[in-house]
């Protein structure tokens, strides 16, 4: 369309010898709802931060292209038996319909958090990663992890408000991501509830390593090595329990600063973790 080629004449071109580049505009924000090689705020909650929790399911929430685009795309390596007691590299959506953006998807929620519950007994929490029109019509995601975290026995289940229109690159939505550890995680178990280990003085976390390749496996060794005594690694094959265990750390050892400044700052603020 006329519109469209406009638009887009600028970031492409040819280019002609003897010029030095090619006049081609690059570094703009991408369209919200246009799918980019950039990633937005969903991609920056499900695809980096929550998505490397082995023992979790997290639910892609909307039409299924985002799921799809997002699924197995990164190398987080992870120990563990897929389909058994991790879930990665398998893809949980709520496919969404125009019956869906019509009248709500709750109900669809409800039943994809039941079904999660019947085939997949042994996970040990449930996400909701939201995507763009969950949003858009208000979709009252809390309030159905509430009932349905009630209905299981207090099981662990995280809204997230990670919409893809809410920012252009991914930084916002660690930023979401980061808000939800505190607020679901965090704020329900308190610094006060009782660590499931002894804490020792050497007890340190990893902080923003997803595994990719198995990178964090090699820090964690070397940390081990030293004497150190690692208790949670974030997010890359990484666990429920350790999200839980991370305010007992004595340093969080932070590694991509981008995508967990926010999180670590708030622990050294609330609990003192420098």
């Amino acid at each position: 369309p006329e519109k469209t080629a406009k638009r887009r004449a600028k970031h492409l071109n040819v280019h002609e010898a003897g010029k030095s580049d090619c006049g081609v505009k690059s570094n703009l924000k991408s369209i919200p709802g246009v799918m980019t090689i950039r990633g937005c705020a969903y991609a920056g909650s499900k695809g980096v931060v929550w998505g490397p929790i082995k023992d979790m399911v997290h639910i892609s929430h909307g039409p299924v292209g985002c799921g799809q685009y997002s699924w197995g795309s990164r190398r987080n390596y992870y120990v563990g038996t897929t389909g058994i007691d991790t879930f990665v590299t398998l893809q949980f959506t709520s496919d969404f319909q125009e019956k869906d953006i019509v009248f709500g998807g709750d109900k669809k929620l409800i039943k994809i958090i039941d079904e999660v519950q019947e085939l997949f007994p042994l996970n040990n929490g449930i996400t909701v990663q939201s995507e763009c029109p969950i949003g858009l019509i208000g979709d009252d995601i809390e309030a159905v992890s509430r009932e349905k975290s009630k209905e299981y026995d207090g099981k662990t289940i995280v809204p997230v408000r990670c919409e893809g229109f809410r920012g252009v690159s991914q930084s916002l939505g660690h930023h979401i991501a980061n808000d939800a550890v505190r607020d679901w995680i965090f704020d329900k178990n308190g610094p006060d509830s009782k660590p499931r280990f002894e804490p020792t003085p050497y007890d340190v976390a990893i902080i923003g390593d997803y595994n990719i390749g198995g990178d964090a496996w090699s820090s964690r060794i070397l940390l081990e090595e030293m004497g150190l005594r690692v208790i949670a690694q974030w997010s890359g094959d990484g666990s429920l329990a350790e999200l839980e265990a991370t305010p007992k750390a004595k340093l969080n050892i932070l590694h991509c600063y981008r995508s967990m400044n926010y999180i670590s700052r708030h622990m050294e603020e609330k609990f003192g973790i420098p």
